[in-house]
């Protein structure tokens, strides 16, 4: 297909018409009127000037269109191509690589080559094409992929179009597929020691993740659903094994900052994998300090109709419905210039912070069966948060669940009160 072919079949009647699936990326546009194509519609321009003024074209040498021309006010939809028609080959992969490659200049991400060679103690080759973020394109039954320079036997960033659904996927991957260069006992030896310090960090940090989804192949084929981030059972590494964590978009409204975002959030991860632990997790994940910003509640899921993994995944909606009830009854009682929630300045998401003049008071949310395992989990995390180093002053350290403390845990939070100085409390909220 041609954008010849779709000015004809379309009657859009433009002089020059640029086709590509995607819709993200045209050569430039120098003849008006003129059209940009995706697989399912088109937008016109009559004029240089209306071409010139789109907020929503990046143009430089090539056009990018972030969210795809269908997000532009004026698209035509015209109609959908049949499911053959409509998947994602090997140069439409390339031209968003591409796209992602010029912008992760802005991102950390983009620094990922140097990172390797600081980690490697400049044991990597800085050949031209390592300067480059991915390396070429693969073609294999199930879609197109393709993982950064290097990354065969790393932690790799990758990102790939999925023939089963449809949807370009973006993230951090472990491939357990030999090669002839590296045989499975090569691989395996190479890869295993990644896995576990990869749930080591996830032990302490998967909650960064929980708007992102893991998911496994074996053999080409995905095995079971989409879970919530964790750590990777050991079972799972096996030769033929694809393990991934990260996010997917719908291929005619990709959103590069979102990609480039989400693989700034995994750096730490990868980090502190392939330098085998050397590196310290937290330094990495928030150099900023505290900095508190009030934050009004906006709603988020708390309900869902999936079957999969419901467990996992009814732990997070739990946690936001008791997150929702708790910023409310805070707000109420303390303003809402004085309570945020997942501060973005914080070392960690902490999940509530309350301000009073120049004391703050976090408060840790767990959805536990007793008070008992409330404590267990959160006091270490509200400890870290408190007196880490670049902390703010924090007055109260506060654990939430929906039981009530009984009388064991009231003693223990007085032991630890009394015997360590530890401002440690236990609110409870009970949601319906």
């Amino acid at each position: 297909m041609t954008g010849r072919e779709l000015n004809e079949k379309w009657n859009i009647d433009a002089r020059q018409t640029l086709y590509r699936k995607s819709g993200n990326w045209f050569h430039l546009l120098d003849q008006f009127p003129a059209a940009l194509c995706d697989a399912h519609g088109y937008i016109l321009f009559s004029t240089k000037q209306d071409y010139e003024e789109c907020k929503y074209l990046q143009r430089g040498k090539e056009i990018g269109v972030p969210g795809g021309i269908a997000s532009i006010p004026g698209y035509v939809r015209v109609g959908s191509e049949t499911p053959r028609e409509q998947e994602m080959n090997a140069t439409d992969l390339d031209a968003i690589v591409e796209e992602i490659g010029r912008a992760a200049a802005r991102h950390e991400i983009g620094r990922l080559q140097t990172i390797r060679t600081e980690i490697k103690d400049g044991q990597i080759s800085r050949s031209q094409s390592t300067r480059r973020l991915f390396g070429k394109t693969h073609t294999e039954p199930g879609g197109v992929y393709v993982f950064h320079y290097g990354g065969g036997s790393e932690l790799q960033f990758n990102i790939g179009f999925e023939s089963a659904n449809g949807k370009l996927r973006h993230g951090v991957a472990f491939s357990f597929e030999p090669s002839r260069s590296k045989p499975w006992a090569n691989l395996y030896s190479i890869l295993k020691p990644k896995v576990d310090l990869f749930n080591d960090f996830m032990k302490s940090y998967a909650e960064l993740f929980m708007d992102m989804r893991m998911w496994h192949n074996e053999n080409k084929r995905q095995i079971g659903g989409d879970e919530m981030p964790g750590c990777i059972p050991l079972e799972r590494v096996k030769r033929g094994s694809f393990i991934f964590l990260g996010r997917r978009q719908e291929i005619d409204h990709i959103d590069y900052d979102t990609i480039l975002t989400d693989m700034d959030r995994l750096l730490p991860l990868y980090v502190y994998v392939e330098s085998g632990g050397a590196k310290d997790p937290v330094s990495m994940l928030s150099p900023a300090p505290f900095a508190f910003s009030p934050r009004e509640w906006r709603d988020r899921l708390t309900s869902t109709e999936a079957t999969h993994t419901q467990k996992q995944l009814d732990v997070v909606l739990r946690h936001n419905a008791i997150q929702k009830a708790l910023v409310h009854r805070l707000v109420s009682r303390h303003g809402k210039n004085n309570v945020s929630y997942e501060n973005p300045g914080a070392k960690n998401r902490v999940d509530v912070v309350v301000r009073q003049q120049n004391e703050y008071w976090f408060y840790e949310i767990k959805v536990a069966e007793s008070p008992r395992a409330c404590l267990r989990q959160a006091i270490g995390q509200l400890l870290e948060y408190g007196f880490w180093p670049g902390a703010p002053n924090v007055t109260r350290l506060v654990i939430v669940g929906e039981t009530a403390l009984d009388n064991d845990g009231r003693e223990y939070l007085r032991c630890l009160r009394e015997r360590f100085s530890l401002p440690l409390e236990y609110e409870q909220v009970s949601i319906p």
